[in-house]
Parts: structure tokens; C-alpha cells; sequence
């Protein structure tokens, strides 16, 4: 198993907040806040171990101080840093519910075997999440299971859809 197998990227260290060492995140748990639930944190390229100082939401965003950081010199540092946790700390996926890091990298195929490209990224659109797919071309593939998603096989490395290949 890759190390990016092994881990899950979950956020990202999205700016500064105040003088004191704090930083925002953007969060892709849901909900948002659930990402101060998963400890330790591989933080950056060199994947460093961090437990939080302490994480809370501040208004519409989340705000987390890391350990030795205390000057705002410090945290802008951290900015645009990706969060990654090991796979094992995340809760099994329940039946019909998948995470998006295993969709990223299926291949997608109509329910005609007409090959549509492969899970290139996921984007939440409010209505429902939406497959980013590349191919011949990108298309945007809605994931919505019971309309247009029919099966997700992990194992077999697909995921068969009712999509047309013309949309």
C-alpha cells in the first residue's frame, strides 16, 4: 500500500487568525468540526506527527493552535499545508456510503460499457457531490446513488453509472 493509500487527506491549513499562533482550517469532514476528532495530524510534505494545542470552531470557520507555534510570524508559516491522517483512524464506511479518497482513481463506466474516464477529484456542490472525471475529456458525473450511480466496486477498481457519454 502507497503512503498516500495509507492516508487520508482530510483539510488544510488555510490562513492566519490574529497575532497569538492560530490558524484557520478548511475542513473536508462532514461535519466540518469532526476533523479536531482525528489525532495526530500529518501535517505538510514531511507528513509531521502534531497533536493539537487546541482546535474550535470561530464563527463559519475553525480555527486550531499547533504546539509551538505562538507568534503569527510562526503560523504563516503552516499556510497552504495539507492535513493527512492514517487511514486506520478513520471509522469504517457504512454500507452504500464510500470515503472520496477510495473513489479517486476509479474507472467509471456506463451502464452500455461505454468507458467515461476515471475519479480524477470529488467536488460537494451543496445538492450532492459531484465526480470530476478524466478521459478523452472532463466530464462532471453527479453522485447520486439509486440515479446515476448504480454500482461502486472498490475491489474492482469501477464504479458503473447511467450517464450518457455525450453529457
Amino acid at each position: 500500500m502507497s503512503n498516500d493509500a495509507a492516508e487520508v487527506l482530510i483539510g488544510h491549513v488555510s490562513g492566519v487568525h490574529g497575532l497569538k499562533g492560530w490558524v484557520k482550517v478548511h475542513s473536508f469532514t462532514d461535519p466540518r468540526d469532526a476533523i479536531f476528532d482525528y489525532q495526530p495530524w500529518l501535517l505538510g510534505e514531511a507528513r509531521k506527527d502534531v497533536v493539537l494545542e487546541r482546535g474550535q470552531p470561530n464563527g463559519k470557520t475553525l480555527i486550531a493552535l499547533f504546539p509551538g507555534v505562538d507568534s503569527v510570524e510562526q503560523a504563516r508559516v503552516l499556510v497552504g499545508q495539507e492535513i493527512r491522517v492514517p487511514r486506520t483512524a478513520l471509522p469504517t464506511a457504512s454500507d452504500g456510503q464510500w470515503y472520496w479518497s477510495d473513489l479517486i482513481g476509479l474507472a467509471v463506466i456506463n451502464r452500455d460499457g461505454v468507458p467515461l474516464g476515471r475519479v480524477r477529484s470529488m467536488i460537494e456542490t451543496g445538492a450532492n457531490d459531484v465526480m470530476v472525471l478524466e478521459g478523452e475529456r472532463e466530464r462532471l458525473v453527479p453522485f447520486v446513488t439509486g440515479q446515476v450511480i448504480e454500482h461502486v466496486d472498490l475491489e474492482a477498481g469501477e464504479i458503473r453509472v447511467d450517464w450518457h457519454p455525450d453529457d
